[in-house]
């Protein structure tokens, strides 16, 4: 059980004499604006209103606004979002202490014992690993000890739901590895490809319903995501890749058009075919 919501977990709220919240580089002042926020005696009817459940998009939206930045190395752009992140942190420990489960220091201290416990080699006399592959081997031995210890647990449990499809893909993939179940070459997993794809084609040329169709792209994209963990590529941050090359090349070809007047609607198919052609070999990446 965490402190109580009267109890601010990091000492006195920073003010200043005026009764004003002060801003400061140090997380006192971010708790004492977040517990001033949530007051139900003059804090910000928004904030007041919510909950973990409303919160919790704002938090996946946050992180990837985070991922965003580091792509385009918008480094004034990542500390305001790495700030943005924490104060999502610093909302759910806020909320967690009000209904008197935990406080922002009990987080701190959960994530400083799993990282501590994480990394004997460390923070303690164990071996170090040869390299980092040997670490994540490591880290996965860990986790699954951790796993255990709180009680009977089927390999695919405590994946989360709510991550996105490729990586929740590559976690249970992973999972299946652990245990054996698993191809031993990439060789036999583009081999399953074919076999998948060749699966649609046959689907949709024999009238198969929307919803066996569905299944069967859902087949590709599993074999897909498990292509790219054997091949040791992020399947998301490889969508994500070919998801800006796209925008960048068509966005060259709308460039040209309006330089003729025109719009994409007002090309045929072969006209853009032919400009996207030419955007690859004018080096648009």
């Amino acid at each position: 059980m965490g402190a109580s919501a009267r109890d601010p977990p990091f000492g006195r709220p920073m003010r200043y004499q005026s009764g004003m919240t002060a801003p400061g580089k140090d997380i006192p002042a971010l708790l004492d604006i977040m517990r001033r926020l949530r007051s139900p005696d003059g804090g910000c009817p928004w904030d007041v209103e919510q909950t973990f459940e409303t919160i919790a998009p704002y938090t996946i939206e946050e992180a990837y606004e985070v991922f965003a930045a580091i792509e385009d190395k918008d480094w004034p752009g990542l500390k305001d979002e790495l700030g943005d992140l924490l104060f999502q942190v610093v909302f759910h420990a806020r909320m967690a202490e009000e209904r008197g489960l935990f406080a922002f220091g009990d987080v701190v201290e959960a994530i400083t014992t799993k990282m501590i416990r994480r990394h004997p080699h460390v923070f303690a006399d164990a071996a170090a690993p040869a390299d980092s592959g040997a670490q994540t081997a490591s880290w996965e031995t860990i986790k699954a000890a951790e796993r255990g210890a709180k009680g009977p647990a089927g390999v695919l449990d405590g994946v989360p739901l709510a991550l996105p499809a490729l990586t929740r893909a590559e976690k249970l993939q992973k999972r299946l590895s652990s245990v054996g179940f698993d191809w031993n070459s990439p060789k036999l997993v583009l081999d399953k490809v074919a076999e998948e794809a060749a699966e649609i084609v046959e689907a949709h040329a024999s009238g198969a319903s929307q919803a066996e169709i569905e299944g069967e792209i859902g087949d590709l994209l599993f074999v897909i995501a498990n292509l790219a963990r054997h091949l040791k590529v992020d399947p998301e941050a490889a969508l994500r890749t070919t998801n800006s090359k796209v925008t960048r090349r068509f966005k060259w070809i709308e460039a040209e058009l309006a330089r003729q007047g025109r719009g994409p609607k007002d090309a045929t198919l072969v006209e853009l075919e032919a400009l996207w052609q030419l955007a690859k070999t004018e080096s648009v990446t």
